[in-house]
Order: C-alpha cells, then sequence, then structure tokens
C-alpha cells in the first residue's frame, strides 16, 4: 500500500488549505474511508475512527448552528485532540474563527471547496482508493489497443516485447513492459502501470533497453490502463488441440477478479500484432453485444433449416 498525504489528497480533490501555516505536503494518513463526523458532533466519540478524513456537509453545518459557542468550541477542541488526519468544509461552507483556533492549536488542516459533498467525498475517496488497492507484480506487457488495456503474457523470450513494438509502431500505446503492477481498483475494474524505474522503456533482446517516449513521442505511452482482457503467448504445439471458434470464454484471476484470456500459439509466420489487434477489436464488438461466433451459428441453423 502506498503512503497517503494530506498534500497530495488536497490536490487531487481540488480542496483549498484555510491555515496555509500548517504543513500538509508530509502529512500522512492511514484511514482507509472518508467519515461525516455528525455524532462526533453531538459529542458521542465511541468507535470513532480518527484516521480517517472528516467531511462537513450540509447537514453538520446546520447542526453546528443550532450549538451555542461554548459547546461548539468543546466538541471541537474533543475532535481534533484525536489528531485527525484533516477537516474538509464542503458547498461553500466556512468554518468559524472559532474552529480555526482550535485548529490552528492542534495544527489540523482545515480546507474548504464549493463543490458538494457527495463530488468533494468521491473524489477524496478516490484516492484513497487507488492507493490503499491490493497489488501485484507480474511478468508481462500492459498495452492500450484501440483504448482496450490487453496484458500480453507468455514465457520470457516468446516475443512480447516484440509484438508490443510492432504495436507501438501501430499507433498504440505502452503502458509497462516485463514487469507490470497490478492493483484492484473495485471487483470489476483491475488497472495496471509500470514501476517507476522501467516506465516508458522496452527491453529487446540483442538490441538493448529502448526508451518508447524519446524514440516515438508522448503519444506512444500512457501512465497507467484498465485492464480489459489477457492475451497468453504459448509455443506452437502440434499436438495440443486449440479453440477456431471461441465457443467457451477462457478466464484467468488476478485479485480475485476475473478477466477473459486468449491463448495464442506462436509459430513463424504469425503477425502477433495483428493478432492482438483483432481480439481487441473483437473484444470491443463482444462489450457491444455483437458475438460473430453466435452470428455464424445462426446462420448455419438458418441454412440447415431451409435445407430440411
Amino acid at each position: 500500500m502506498e503512503k497517503m498525504y494530506v498534500g497530495k489528497m488536497a490536490q487531487e480533490a481540488g480542496l483549498n488549505l484555510n491555515n496555509p501555516e500548517v504543513e500538509i505536503e508530509n502529512r500522512e494518513f492511514l484511514g482507509e474511508d472518508i467519515n461525516r463526523p455528525a455524532l462526533q458532533l453531538t459529542g458521542f466519540f465511541d468507535h470513532f475512527d480518527a484516521n480517517r478524513v472528516q467531511v462537513i456537509g450540509n447537514v453538520e453545518s446546520a447542526y453546528l448552528e443550532t450549538l451555542s459557542e461554548e459547546r461548539r468550541a468543546e466538541v471541537f477542541d474533543k475532535l481534533f485532540s484525536f489528531n485527525i488526519p484533516c477537516i474538509v468544509y464542503c458547498r461553500g461552507h466556512k468554518p468559524s474563527s472559532l474552529v480555526m483556533e482550535q485548529a490552528n492549536k492542534y495544527g489540523i488542516p482545515v480546507f474548504v471547496t464549493d463543490v458538494g459533498t457527495s463530488e468533494t467525498s468521491s473524489r477524496i475517496l478516490h484516492y484513497i482508493q487507488e492507493r490503499t488497492a491490493p497489488e501485484l507484480t507480474i511478468h508481462g506487457v500492459l498495452i492500450d489497443v484501440f483504448g482496450t488495456g490487453v496484458l500480453i503474457t507468455g514465457e520470457s523470450g516468446i516475443g512480447k516485447s516484440e509484438a508490443a513494438l510492432e504495436l507501438i509502431k501501430r499507433g498504440h500505446r505502452l503502458v509497462a513492459d516485463d514487469a507490470v503492477t497490478l492493483w484492484r481498483v473495485s471487483n470489476t475494474c483491475i488497472k495496471g502501470r509500470a514501476p517507476e524505474v522501467t516506465k516508458h522503456f522496452i527491453e529487446l533482446r540483442g538490441i538493448g533497453i529502448i526508451d518508447v517516449k524519446t524514440l516515438f513521442g508522448v503519444e506512444s505511452v500512457e501512465d497507467e490502463k484498465k485492464v480489459d482482457m489477457v492475451i497468453y503467448l504459448e509455443d506452437w504445439d502440434r499436438e495440443k488441440t486449440y479453440d477456431r471458434l471461441g465457443k467457451g470464454d477462457q478466464y484467468v484471476e488476478y485479485l480475485g477478479n476475473r478477466l477473459i484470456c486468449y491463448s495464442i500459439p506462436i509459430r513463424p509466420g504469425r503477425n502477433v500484432a495483428v493478432i492482438v489487434e483483432t481480439a481487441a477489436i473483437n473484444y470491443r464488438q463482444k462489450q457491444m453485444g455483437y458475438d460473430a461466433t453466435e452470428e455464424l451459428y445462426k446462420r448455419v441453423q438458418n441454412n440447415l433449416l431451409k435445407n430440411m
């Protein structure tokens, strides 16, 4: 899990710091969610997770207006004493001078934003989820082909990097070569990126290291991409029966998520880049509701009915 910093979170969520004298760039936090401190504002702190970012919306602001200055000071003194990561006021609500005094006393960052509470919470959660998601590093190549994230795997030396280079020359984007870091964003989404050390590099046997961004331009690379499908390259085996109709989908599991997987046998003369492109287009067609295998089956059935 990556370290999370209040400053970076605020930058990505578009928050404005109301007390700039408080240091936020190196202020770490561990909470894997946000908290709407409605109960805490009433004085109930049992089971309070102080590691979470605290978000103030319309409901909390309306309740605070009903409190006396003394009671408000007491509540915020208790809240800030837990050393919370920060507090965020949404929908243009502003903290009172009393709140700012208490925040500065404990060194708690106070942020304000005109954005709605739901949208602000979503932005903060996106930052948190990106950094708390389970990760896995595998051997392979990740390419953006026609907007589809294609993870190419296979034994070392099978030709993954060569296929990636051909795809880049055909206008597609490299995300990662050799080592691909995968992380689960949700139960239906896995993303991939390159480790910082090998970002935008490709290793070609006999040539060495290639800087893709320098050679082919910034349009040939991408920092991260959702993984939609997996292509497994393997040596051609005459004794093995390969799927020729694509009737039964195969899957591979990463971090608990299933991804559709195509096994592609490699032999001299096969253009792997074209096969990968075709697989990506076919995947998109299926996502849009068209399946060529089903269409062929219907035609065969209709032809049999006519002959009968």
